[in-house]
Order: structure tokens, then sequence, then C-alpha cells
């Protein structure tokens, strides 16, 4: 080969080059090898048992994909940043995330007020937010092509039990119980839709800090006012202290309703919890589950953390796993525009935990709307109803 055919060679091979590293930078989180996601979860505050439970979810299925080769020849990496629950932490491990690690997308991350702090930020640069655990509708409203949200919100949740008990055990004085926060306010906003939709009223409410103890003022007000149903804008120490202060003074004639939020182990275990109602989006992990795909799951996240899963991990495992499926349907040129045309066109999608069935498309960020009624009977959570919608 002459010096001149020599030269053209190593134009076009360093072209080529060119290209290649053009189109990979355009990728943030993208090699030929690996992509890599972030998760901002609380792993030290509050919501931990969430956080960590829900991130060992989260690399139990990326494990289980790698360990199957990955997926068009790329193999899964996240990194997980603790943000305590707290939102400033939360922007500081998004910008950390989003600036010094580049990574492709946010999977699983947790809280409401943390979500809305980092999504400015995080879509400015492209980086989707991929089913947080948040079931607030600003998890996928107002529209945004990076947003993608798997489940019912709590205003639908609460709306489809409300539903259920007016129609079906003829309730007639609604009530509200709920954290003066952002989560508790969504769960009052479904109850006020719901009952307007009924042609009912809400009787009363009662406002609470989420760091509230005694309940007994509450419980009285409520009590006062003849409520036959109490909507909860609770979690968990706050679902379970009314309930059994209620209990104790000899309120029985009442039940009490809360969101998937209320749908927790902890909740179901605590003494004095029989007859408490939750809205639930999959199958609890018992170890003893009918659900053989379940009873398989807990055994195996069991012998790789070495301790029992909770519903964070459900929800962590499902995240991961709409996640791959985004992913594979993306094919091999992984980029942002692939990978979201990828996430639209997940349909039928069915989980190993019973949750409803998912799909998106080019408008739709919820790929849910369905959640069933479940309620305490023998220390544990038990379906009362198929799926509730609308």
């Amino acid at each position: 080969m002459n010096k001149s055919k020599i030269t053209l060679a190593m134009t076009i091979a360093a072209a080529a080059l060119g290209a290649a590293a053009g189109a990979s930078a355009q990728t943030r989180g993208v090699t030929p090898t690996e992509v890599l996601f972030g998760m901002h979860t609380d792993l030290s505050g509050v919501a931990a048992t969430y956080g960590v439970s829900s991130s060992n979810g989260v690399k139990m299925r990326f494990d289980e994909i790698n360990e199957a080769g990955g997926v068009n020849g790329r193999k899964i990496k996240v990194i997980v940043e603790d943000q305590g629950y707290q939102v400033p932490k939360a922007v500081q491990a998004c910008n950390k995330l989003i600036n010094r690690d580049k990574v492709f997308a946010f999977v699983a991350p947790l809280g409401t007020p943390m979500n809305n702090a980092c999504f400015k930020d995080q879509f400015a640069v492209g980086v989707p937010n991929l089913f947080p655990l948040s079931a607030a509708r600003s998890m996928y409203e107002p529209y945004e092509r990076l947003k993608f949200y798997g489940a019912a919100s709590y205003v639908d949740q609460i709306r489809s039990g409300i539903e259920y008990f007016v129609k079906t055990k003829g309730k007639k004085a609604i009530c509200v119980m709920y954290q003066d926060t952002d989560f508790g306010k969504e769960v009052l906003e479904g109850a006020e839709q719901q009952t307007k939709k009924l042609g009912i009223k809400i009787v009363e409410t009662a406002a609470h800090k989420p760091t509230d103890q005694d309940f007994t003022a509450s419980i009285t007000k409520l009590r006062s006012a003849g409520c036959d149903l109490i909507a909860m804008g609770t979690i968990v120490k706050d679902s379970i202290v009314p309930y059994t202060t209620a209990r104790k003074a000899g309120w029985t004639d009442v039940d009490f309703l809360g969101s998937a939020a209320v749908y927790d182990l902890v909740v179901g275990a605590a003494p004095g919890m029989e007859g408490f109602y939750g809205m639930g989006l999959t199958e609890m992990p018992y170890v003893d589950s009918h659900v053989a795909s379940v009873k398989g799951f807990v055994e195996n996240y069991k012998k790789k953390f070495n301790v029992d899963p909770n519903i964070g991990a459900v929800y962590g495992y499902v995240a991961a796993d709409l996640t791959y499926q985004g992913l594979k349907n993306a094919g091999k040129d992984l980029t942002l525009d692939s990978f979201v045309t990828g996430m639209e066109a997940i349909k039928g999608y069915h989980d190993i935990f019973n949750g409803p069935e998912v799909n998106f498309g080019p408008n739709i960020r919820q790929g849910a709307n369905s959640s069933f009624l479940a309620e305490v009977k023998g220390g544990r959570w038990t379906r009362v109803t198929d799926p509730l919608g609308f």
C-alpha cells in the first residue's frame, strides 16, 4: 500500500473512531459493555426500612440479569446514594449522580419531596426518573417524557377504597386522618374527590405531624363527629397508634382505611391491628405465600441478604425488572431516545408478585391504575377484593 493510501486509511479509521466517541459521549452512562443507573434513597433515616430493602431489590434483579449475560451485550450497574429521607441531602445525592457519576437514569428513587426536588436538574440533562417509591401524582404529572411510574396514585388508591366501602358496606360518614405533608394531602384530596363524586360529605378531618406520638385528641375529635370510615393519610407508626388507641377506647363501629403506604409487614404484624384495612398493589412477600414465584423470591432474597424482604424489596425488584424491559426493547444502540421508545413499548407486563398489568405508550406515563383492598387478619395482610379501579 502506498503512502497516500495508508494516509487515507488512517484518516478514515480516525474519523470512524471519532464518530463512535461522539456517539458514546452523547449517551451519558452508557459504554459498549455497561449502562450505569443511580438511586437516591434512604439508608439511614426514618424510611430506611424501605430504602435499604428497595435498593436490595434493585441490586438483586440487576444481578440476576447480569449473571444471565446482561442486556444487549451490556451489564447493568447501579450506584446507590443515601439521602436520609431529607430534601437537602437528596439534592446533594442527585447532583453527585448527575454531575460526577453521569448516570443514565434514576431507578426507584425514594420519597415524594425528594423526587420533586431533583426533577428540574435531572430532566435538564436528560436523566429519566424510573419507578420512584412514591405514589404522588407528580411522579407522572404533568406529562414529562422522562417520567415513568408503574402503579395507582395515593389519590386513586383511596378513592377506590372509599367507593368500595360506601357501595358495599353502606358507609356514610367519611372522615380523614392525615399527615400534614404532601403525602397526607394527597390522601385528603382523594377522599374529597370521591365523596363529592358519590354525593356525600367528609364529616371531619384531623391533621398531625409525622413525628407526633399521641393521637388521643384526634381520635376523640373524630369519634365525636360520628365517623363510620376513616381514610388514613398515614404510614407506619401513625397508623398503628391511632388505630390501637381507638380500639382500646372501645370504638369498634368504625373502619380505618389506609393507602398502599400502610400496606407494610410491620403494620400487619403489630399487636392490636386486627381488622385494619389498606390498599395493596402486589402480593405481600410472605415466606409461606401460596404464589410460588413470591415464595421463591423471598427464599432467594433471604439467601442473598440474610434478612426477610419487605414490600419495599418487592417495589425495588419490579422497578429494576421494568427498567430491564425498557433496555431490552431499546436494542443494542442505546440512546436516551431509543430507551424512551423502548419504555413506551412495554405492553401487557406482569410482575412475579401478582401486581397489576402495566402498559405504557407515547403519551402514557402511568403504567397501571388499580389497587386492591387488603385486611389485617391473624397478624398478616389478606386480600379482600380483586383489583379495584376506575
